[in-house]
């Protein structure tokens, strides 16, 4: 979610209890980057029709061929028309789920219905800060509580590993009815913690994150002819000396009239499809939340006016909000006073495009770039493979089935890939590790392509709050089955069939990539936890990941174990000499050309890797898993191809080794990317302040290096070991 927006003003001028102007000023704004820019007012829009014509259906539909002429004569004609029946059936349908998903928003939930009068309620998220990382919850500062007490919202897991901690706010609001000078609360004296607390997060850009209707609030402001976007509003700004808080909220709810389109259920099977047409009372007018607006403001209230107010109380004097200006300094044993207006705006935004505003990226132009780039080193390579299948292997078997037993023996100076035919299939060093991590890097490859692809399909919209952390949670739990099974299968393969230790491969494979996980997140969580910030994860959340792990990860994970053991393994096509064949030494070390492998794959991903990391930990959103989908699948080409060529090689200069060489060959990649983290740490978070921040995102980024360098391993690793045996398969052994 968008939340690290700050405010855009900040200046070193005058001091004292009068409004300070804080015009044109140009330190940091955004969240730490540029804002969002759009030429037109982004909260007018009106898109049209997903599909062109209108579709009309009846309460009964049948396919059948009207016309018995056709049917009789059993020719091609019939069949034709039968085809042409069943694709109008399918066009039908497929628009008709496109106008559903056009009309009830994919991503989301159905729309909720609000009379004029019904209670709106606003919730509060975790203070977030691009300076520190940390997260917050809203009410360690001196706010307003609710009269009827904190609660906490229902959240699922991936809300709570993201950190978000959302609770009920003391705002109330009414549909459609307009309020103005409303006093929240007066806040107690400020004590010297308190005082102290307040003016760090100030210092530390610490944003405040209101929902309404599953709706973050938003800032707009117009400059240049641009509406600059924002999402929360600061906590307080400082200026010269003196710290001013926002205590005086202007909240603007943009609504559309409740519109419920007909739903379209499909019952039935065979040639007829029965149609039956459900829809709810839509007699009485309702209206639709579609827009979230808050313009904070700093306002020094008449203490004598505030004298027998009580909460909710009305202000006598009018409020002028005015952003430009701050007046309410925070002042050690001085109380603040918190007050808010709202206004409902009738809106022309319809209810699936209501998140438009915050999902809208820009830089397509350069997606695209980064698609093309990676076409490119795809072409490349996938020349360099074609030479080398069409006229290097083939020019080789030529040769080496025109040398009798006699010029094979007197030609000891020959050299090649055929002279290592005794040792290339020699079992590997660690053989176990090995199996194990290519196991685990297939479990995380393939969570990686189900998550993006149903995520690029808008099942993980941010308009769902923690659904790509748990999806991401789900699908790496069932996929244990693949990470058993992988495990085996190659133990299988490098044993010659021998299944024996097959349950002590599973369980390691269920241990290996969970318990690094696990380590590193028990040391972050206990930084968090002596931070006192709602990042940690709470105790019992992590009791549930220990089940979860034992639980359902760990027995899928044997059961795939136990299903490889009754599969085919890959059987050698060559036998293995006792004794290993000594490898010719090299002008330069072999893994120094491994390791610079990993540019390659690298080139493919580091553009799309700046949106993602700037999604992470800059606050922006990050909305193009179609784009991210494609450069998936660009990364497992490069890294496929770039491991089949070294692997070719190594082992035309007779290095037989090859194993561990393919692993890395393409898993170097994440070499790559950890110092392109270190890179984004130094020039682009150069504002992230103390130790903790430095190491929790040092540490999230080792465990994203390490997935990364599983999952590209074990497709570099499967594709060398299929072109070795496909290779050797086709050698004449005398």
């Amino acid at each position: 979610m968008d939340r690290g927006g700050h405010f855009p003003v900040r200046q070193k001028t005058g001091s004292g209890s009068n409004p300070v102007p804080v015009h044109g000023q140009s330190q940091r704004t955004g969240s730490g980057s540029n804002p969002v820019r759009f030429f037109s007012d982004p909260r007018s829009k009106n898109p049209g029709p997903v599909c062109p014509v209108p579709v009309r259906f009846h309460n009964r539909f049948h396919i059948k061929i009207r016309s018995n002429r056709f049917q009789r004569t059993g020719g091609k004609l019939s069949k034709l028309l039968k085809f042409v029946h069943r694709f109008e059936l399918l066009l039908l349908t497929s628009c008709l789920f496109l106008e559903i998903v056009y009309g009830y928003y994919l991503p989301g939930s159905f729309p909720n219905k609000y009379d004029v009068g019904d209670r709106l309620y606003v919730k509060v998220n975790s203070l977030t800060s691009i300076d520190t990382e940390i997260p917050y919850g809203y009410y360690t500062l001196p706010f307003c509580k609710p009269l009827e007490g904190i609660k906490d919202s229902a959240e699922n897991i991936g809300e709570l590993l993201m950190g978000d901690r959302i609770e009920n706010s003391p705002y109330r609001f009414k549909m459609f009815k307009n309020e103005s000078e409303i006093v929240l609360c007066k806040s107690s004296a400020l004590s010297s913690d308190e005082f102290k607390t307040l003016r760090e997060r100030i210092d530390e850009m610490y944003q405040v994150n209101l929902n309404l209707d599953n709706l973050p609030a938003i800032r707009y402001t117009y400059t240049d002819g641009y509406f600059l976007r924002w999402t929360g509003y600061p906590v307080g700004i400082k200026v010269g000396d003196i710290y001013y808080v926002f205590n005086h909220l202007k909240f603007t709810v943009l609504v559309n009239r409740y519109e419920h389109d007909n739903v379209v259920g499909l019952i039935g099977t065979g040639d007829g499809a029965e149609l039956i047409t459900r829809s709810n009372d839509t007699n009485s007018e309702g209206y639709m939340v579609v827009g979230f607006e808050v313009q904070p403001c700093s306002v020094n209230h008449d203490a004598s006016l505030l004298k027998n107010i009580e909460p909710y109380g009305k202000y006598s004097k009018p409020i002028k909000c005015d952003p430009s200006s701050v007046a309410m300094a925070v002042t050690e044993g001085h109380s603040i006073t918190y007050t808010y207006e709202v206004s409902f705006v009738m809106s022309d935004i319809r209810w699936p495009s209501r998140w438009d505003a915050y999902l809208k990226m820009e830089g397509a132009k350069v997606h695209w770039f980064s698609i093309l780039n990676s076409l490119m080193v795809i072409t490349f390579l996938a020349g360099v493979v074609l030479v080398i299948f069409l006229r290097t292997i083939r020019r080789d078997l030529a040769q080496y089935e025109e040398l009798d037993e006699a010029q094979t023996q007197m030609n000891e100076e020959l050299s090649g890939w055929k002279l290592v035919v005794s040792d290339v299939f020699r079992a590997p060093d660690h053989p176990q590790l090995l199996c194990v991590m290519v196991a685990d890097g297939c479990r995380i490859l393939g969570m990686a392509f189900t998550t993006i692809f149903f995520a690029a399909l808008g099942f993980m919209s941010p308009a769902s709050r923690g659904a790509l952390i748990s999806g991401m949670l789900m699908f790496y739990l069932l996929l244990g089955v693949i990470a058993g099974f992988v495990a085996v299968w190659l133990q299988k393969t490098l044993e010659a069939g021998n299944a024996r230790g097959w349950f002590v491969v599973s369980l390691r494979v269920a241990c290996f990539f969970p318990g690094i996980s696990f380590l590193i997140l028990t040391i972050l969580n206990s930084l968090l936890w002596a931070s006192q910030s709602t990042g940690a994860i709470p105790f019992t959340t992590f009791i549930v990941l220990i089940l979860l792990w034992f639980c359902i990860s760990m027995p899928l994970t044997i059961i795939g174990g136990f299903i490889a053991t009754r599969v085919r393994y890959i059987e050698y096509p060559v036998r293995t000499n006792q004794i290993p064949r000594q490898i010719p030494p090299s002008r330069f070390p072999s893994w120094i050309l491994v390791l610079g492998a990993g540019t390659l794959p690298f080139g493919t991903l580091f553009i799309e890797l700046f949106f993602i990391m700037s999604s992470i930990w800059l606050g922006r959103v990050y909305y193009v898993f179609g784009f991210l989908f494609v450069v998936l699948i660009l990364l497992v080409a490069v890294c496929a191809e770039v491991s089949l060529v070294l692997t070719y090689m190594h082992l035309c200069v007779e290095d037989w080794k090859w194993w561990w060489k393919s692993f890395f060959a393409s898993g170097s990649v994440a070499l790559y990317i950890f110092l392109y983290s270190i890179n984004y740490l130094v020039f682009d978070l150069k504002s992230l302040s103390g130790p903790v921040s430095a190491i929790i995102y040092l540490g999230y980024s080792l465990l994203m290096v390490i997935a990364i360098m599983l999952a590209t391993g074990a497709i570099g690793f499967l594709t060398s070991l299929l072109f070795i045996h496909h290779l050797f398969s086709s050698v004449k052994i005398d």
